[in-house]
């Protein structure tokens, strides 16, 4: 079993709704968690920004990685949209068998 968890930022909780249910109905992700409010700082275009974001993390099969970011991209309002994936070396088995399952599994 090979399961990654995908780490992302939406500009809003609206916006982070319609990705994570994209993502979940897509069979792309078993699940997405949204954390909101979050506060963000980082460099953009030669200057530091601040914004209020919402987190995702999404739970998926790791071969779904590429595809489920292409979907956030071509969904995404940013130009340059934060995507990064980090894989499970371990947890519950059930869980990740789940996710294995869920992730582009049943029709």
């Amino acid at each position: 079993m090979s399961c990654s968890l995908v780490y992302m930022t939406a500009s809003s909780q609206g916006e982070a709704e319609a990705l994570g249910r994209m993502l979940v109905e897509r069979r792309l992700a078993a699940c997405v968690n949204l954390i909101g409010d979050v506060n963000s700082m980082y460099w953009w275009k030669g200057r530091v920004e601040r914004a209020q974001e919402v987190v995702l993390v999404a739970k998926t099969r790791t071969e779904l990685v590429a595809e489920l970011t292409s979907a956030v991209k071509a969904a995404h309002s940013y130009e340059c949209p934060c995507v990064v994936s980090v894989p499970i070396g371990s947890g519950n088995p059930d869980f990740l068998a789940w996710i294995m399952d869920e992730a582009r599994g049943r029709p």
